[in-house]
């Protein structure tokens, strides 16, 4: 059996030394004896223990009142009871609080040690499955992480890679492409017992950020009443994610090198330097070499982040993936709905797959939302799409060209299905606006669009409608 820290809270000094005789016994157990109630509590809130061995009658406070204390500070405690006074009361609401066993005043040894020893390895038998489980859970699934593009596959496998292995992280992607997903992803595979904790490096201003960061001491400004950690201290143990760290200001940028290179800090107004065990994930939509380049974000900052770097392909580029994420975002918000919606129409899919989604992962995942909350049946249709998709579902004949009509849900034939509607959408736009005379409202009408809808077509593919009214060409 692995070593074990054992705690025996007892107000009898004659009995407490038959406990640590007893319980030395077990292989490289350390033992720790208190004669006062209130002593014992502070010790239990001061460390981690594996077993506590506790006498039910105390003054001062008695055992029943410690052990329902202890178990809110450590609730998978083992604990062992020891009583003079045995009752059938007292035995049951020891074991409701969660006590392994007791034992009666006077004991044989044997008995103490067989018992002790039985509740530590409980303990560790329930810590053993504990992280199988969690094990487990890891390995079916990716957190919210959700594709099977061969770049997502890439993305997996080097989170598996580099989760255990501690090493700071630069993840890259566009906006809505899911990059905190994966620090979180990292965070809960890399075994740190510590706090996952996100900042917004662009949402924070600029003279708070500091103070945010590092934490203040009392006085070292206005308002700084009190001390105040930071989100550095908050994250001891654990993960710092910094989100747009593009975003971070020019003035905090060698003081978070300095974080990465030494592991310390120091909170505004201090002058000792506190030590800080976490690691450090940071994640950025801007291209940090040409941020570099232009002197907004230091060189060795760059460097020291890049250390693991990770890049989130875009959703246009994950071909079936619009698929999966799509049925992933319906079973969750859709059967919540009452009556649930659990299914979507095949053309609403393949619309829904030829839209090019500069929001990526957010935008498929807001769109699911706003057809749910609208939908009038328990399926969603075409009718269903938002107006900016609308052009891209097949509701009317797309004419003779052979690539649409042939396009199959491989990702080039995808690119080129993609690429001849936009050329389709530029086409008939044209020649609507010249068929009624560059009259906006007439044209979308007869698109069964809405305006607001053609218009930003017309933007998209860089359209005005003043060349197409007749009085055009003689201006």
């Amino acid at each position: 059996m692995e070593p074990s820290r054992i705690l025996v809270i007892d107000d009898e000094i004659g009995m407490l030394e038959v406990c640590r005789d007893t319980l030395e016994a077990l292989p490289g157990a350390t033992i720790e004896c208190i004669s006062d109630a209130h002593e014992g509590l502070r010790c239990l809130e001061a460390d981690n223990w594996d077993l506590l061995v506790l006498d039910i009658r105390m003054p001062g406070m008695d055992g029943v009142e410690l052990l329902r204390r202890a178990r809110a500070i450590h609730p998978d405690l083992a604990v062992l009871m020891i009583t003079a006074f045995p009752t059938v009361e007292t035995a049951v609401e020891a074991m409701r609080l969660g006590a392994e066993d007791y034992v009666t005043k006077p004991f044989i040894p044997d008995e103490l040690l067989t018992k002790a020893h039985r509740a530590l390895e409980r303990r560790s038998l329930q810590r053993v499955a504990q992280f199988l489980e969690r094990q487990v859970e890891g390995a079916a699934r990716f957190d919210e992480l959700v594709g099977d593009a061969p770049a997502m596959r890439a993305l997996y496998d080097m989170i598996e890679r580099v989760a255990p292995a501690d090493a700071d992280v630069l993840v890259m992607g566009e906006s809505g492409t899911g990059k905190e997903l994966v620090a979180r992803s990292v965070h809960r595979r890399s075994g740190r017992p510590g706090r996952f904790v996100p900042i917004d490096c662009g949402a924070i201003p600029e003279n708070l950020f500091e103070s945010e960061l590092f934490g203040h001491e009392r006085g070292a400004f206005t308002g700084a009443d009190s001390r105040r950690p930071g989100l550095l201290e908050f994250a001891e143990g654990g993960t710092a994610f910094f989100d747009e760290v593009g975003e971070l200001p020019a003035a905090l940028q060698p003081k978070l090198l300095r974080v990465l290179q030494e592991r310390r800090i120091r909170r505004v107004g201090g002058r000792d330097e506190i030590p800080v065990d976490l690691r450090i994930i940071a994640a950025t939509n801007r291209d940090l070499r040409e941020e570099v380049k232009a002197g907004r974000f230091r060189e060795d900052l760059f460097f020291r982040l890049n250390v693991v770097p990770m890049t989130l392909p875009p959703l246009r580029d994950r071909g079936e993936d619009v698929r999966r994420l799509f049925e992933h975002f319906l079973a969750h918000i859709g059967g919540r709905r009452a009556p649930p919606i659990r299914a979507a129409s095949p053309d609403l899919v393949a619309a829904l797959r030829r839209y090019s989604w500069p929001g990526n992962v957010r935008e498929l995942q807001s769109t699911v939302r706003r057809m749910v909350a609208l939908c009038r049946s328990d399926e969603l249709t075409l009718e269903d799409l938002p107006d900016e998709l609308a052009l891209h579902a097949p509701s009317r004949p797309v004419g003779a060209d052979p690539v649409v009509a042939a396009a199959t849900s491989s990702d080039t034939m995808f690119a080129m299905r993609a690429a001849h509607v936009d050329a389709f959408e530029e086409r008939y736009l044209r020649e609507s606006l010249a068929g009624n005379a560059g009259d906006v409202a007439a044209a979308a009408a007869q698109a069964g669009l809405p305006r607001g809808t053609f218009y930003r077509l017309l933007k998209k593919h860089g359209l005005s409608a003043n060349s197409f009214r007749p009085d055009a060409a003689a201006e």
